[in-house]
C-alpha cells in the first residue's frame, strides 16, 4: 500500500490514545487498587501491576498480536482458526514502518494500541484476590491466563473470529476486557478463599482514599483513549464515543453517590469513585453505537445493579471479592454488553447500521446476550482449569503469617511507608 495514504491526524490520535490507555494500568489501576488495600499490601498491588505491563508487552509482540489479529489460519483452512488467527505475524514478521492497517495508520501503532488493552485486562483481575496471593503463583497464573483467555477472546471478537462474524458489538472491550477479567476475578476469589480477617458486613478499611481518587482520575482520563480511540480515527465517531463515555461516567458517579447517601447515610468518596468506574466499564462496549440517551440510561442502570451486587449479593453468598473486581468490572461489563443491544441507534451507526431493541431490532439484542453468555462460560472454565494447575504446582495462597504481617515485607522485602 502506498505510504501516501497514511493519515497523520488519525495516526497522532491513536498514538495519544495508546498513551492514555497505558495510564489506566500504570498508574491508574495501581493507585486505585493500591489505595483500597491496607498499607502493608500496597506494594504487592504495584508489583503485580508492573509485572503485567512488562510480561504482557513481551507476549503480545512475540505471538499475542498474531494470535489475535492474523488471518492466515482462516485463509489456509487450519482448524485452529476457530481459536486463534495464526503465527504469520509473530514477532511482528512482515510489519515495517511503511505497513498500514485499517487503511491509513501504521500497523505498528495499531499493535501498540491493542497491546495496552492486553495489559489492562489482567490488571483488572488483581482486585479479587488482593492481599492473599503468592507472587510466584500469581506470575504463572497471569502469564497463562493472558495466553489462553485473553488472546483467543480478542481474536473471536475483534480479529475476525466467530463472535465478530456473528455480529457481536464490542466497541472497546465489554466482553474481551471486562467480562473476561471480571468473571475470572470471581472464580479466583471463590477458589482462593477469603482473607483471614474478612468478616461479612465489616469491610476492611482502605488505607489511602486519596490514592483511590487519584486512580479513578487516571482511569477516567485514560478511558477517553480506550473508547474514543477504538474507532481508529479522529472523526465524528470518536467524538461521540468521547462524549458518551464522559456522560455515562458522570451519571454513574452521581447515581452511586445518591444510593450511598440513601442506604449508608453518607455520600462517600469510595462510593462515587466506584460508581464512576462502573459507568466507564458499562459504556465501553456501547460507545461506538449509542447516543446521549443510551449514555444516560447506561449511566443510571449500571451503578444501581453493581451497587446491589456489592452491597447485597456479595455478602449473601459470602465470597471475598476483595476490591469488587467482579461486582464492578464483571457485572458492569455484562450490563454494558447487553444494553448495547438495547440502545444501539442508527443515529450513530448510520443508515443500514445496527440498532437495538429500543428501536425495534431484537436480533442485535439476542446476539449481545449470546455473546455475553459465551464470554462468561469461557472465562470461568479457563480460569478454573488454570487455578487448579497453578495451585497444584506452584501454589497460589500465601502462608498465614505472610498474610497477617503483609505481602510487601514478606514477598518483596519492602515497605511503602518508612519513618
Amino acid at each position: 500500500m502506498d505510504i501516501a495514504t497514511l493519515n497523520s491526524g488519525n495516526t497522532a490520535w491513536i498514538m495519544i490514545s495508546t498513551i492514555l490507555v497505558l495510564l489506566m494500568s500504570i498508574p491508574g489501576i495501581a493507585l486505585f487498587y493500591g489505595g483500597l488495600v491496607r498499607r502493608k499490601n500496597i506494594l504487592s498491588i504495584v508489583m503485580q501491576t508492573l509485572f503485567i505491563v512488562g510480561v504482557v508487552s513481551i507476549l503480545w509482540i512475540a505471538f499475542g498480536y498474531s494470535w489475535a489479529f492474523d488471518t492466515s489460519f482462516a485463509e489456509n483452512g487450519n482448524p485452529l482458526a476457530f481459536l486463534i488467527g495464526g503465527f504469520d505475524k509473530a514477532f511482528l514478521h512482515g510489519i515495517d514502518i511503511h505497513t498500514l492497517t485499517t487503511g491509513d495508520i501504521p500497523e505498528l501503532v495499531f499493535v501498540m494500541f491493542q497491546c495496552m488493552f492486553a495489559i489492562i485486562t489482567p490488571a483488572l483481575i488483581l482486585g479479587a484476590f488482593a492481599e492473599r496471593i503468592k507472587f510466584s503463583g500469581y506470575i504463572v497464573f497471569i502469564t497463562l491466563w493472558v495466553i489462553v483467555a485473553y488472546f483467543p477472546m480478542a481474536h473471536w471478537v475483534w480479529g475476525g473470529g466467530f463472535l465478530q462474524q456473528m455480529g457481536a458489538i464490542d466497541f472497546a472491550g465489554g466482553t474481551v476486557v471486562h467480562i473476561n477479567a471480571g468473571v475470572s476475578a470471581l472464580v479466583m476469589a471463590i477458589m482462593l478463599g477469603k482473607r483471614m480477617d474478612y468478616r461479612i458486613g465489616h469491610p476492611i478499611t482502605p488505607h489511602n482514599v486519596t490514592y483511590v481518587f487519584m486512580g479513578t482520575s487516571f482511569l477516567w482520563l485514560g478511558w477517553f483513549g480506550f473508547n474514543a480511540g477504538s474507532g481508529l480515527a479522529a472523526d465524528g465517531l470518536a467524538a461521540n464515543a468521547f462524549m458518551v463515555t464522559h456522560i455515562a461516567t458522570a451519571m454513574a458517579a452521581i447515581t452511586w453517590m445518591v444510593m450511598d447517601w440513601i442506604c449508608n447515610k453518607k455520600p462517600t468518596t469510595i462510593g462515587a469513585c466506584t460508581g464512576a468506574v462502573a459507568g466507564l466499564v458499562a459504556i465501553t462496549p456501547a460507545a461506538g453505537t449509542v447516543d446521549l440517551l443510551g449514555a444516560f440510561c447506561i449511566g443510571i442502570i449500571t451503578p444501581i445493579v453493581c451497587f446491589f451486587m456489592v452491597a447485597a449479593v456479595k455478602p449473601h453468598f459470602k465470597y471475598d471479592d476483595a476490591l469488587d473486581a467482579f461486582g464492578v468490572h464483571g457485572v458492569g461489563g455484562v450490563i454494558g454488553s447487553v444494553l448495547t443491544g438495547v440502545f444501539a441507534t442508527r443515529f450513530i451507526t448510520g443508515e443500514g447500521g445496527v440498532q437495538g431493541a429500543l428501536y425495534g431490532d431484537w436480533h442485535q439484542f439476542w446476539v449481545q446476550v449470546i455473546t455475553t453468555l459465551i464470554s462468561i462460560v469461557f472465562s470461568a472454565v479457563v480460569t478454573y482449569i488454570l487455578f487448579k494447575i497453578v495451585d497444584a504446582t506452584v501454589g497460589l495462597r500465601v502462608d498465614k503469617r505472610v498474610e497477617e504481617e503483609g505481602l510487601d515485607i514478606y514477598e518483596h522485602g519492602e515497605s511503602a511507608y518508612n519513618h
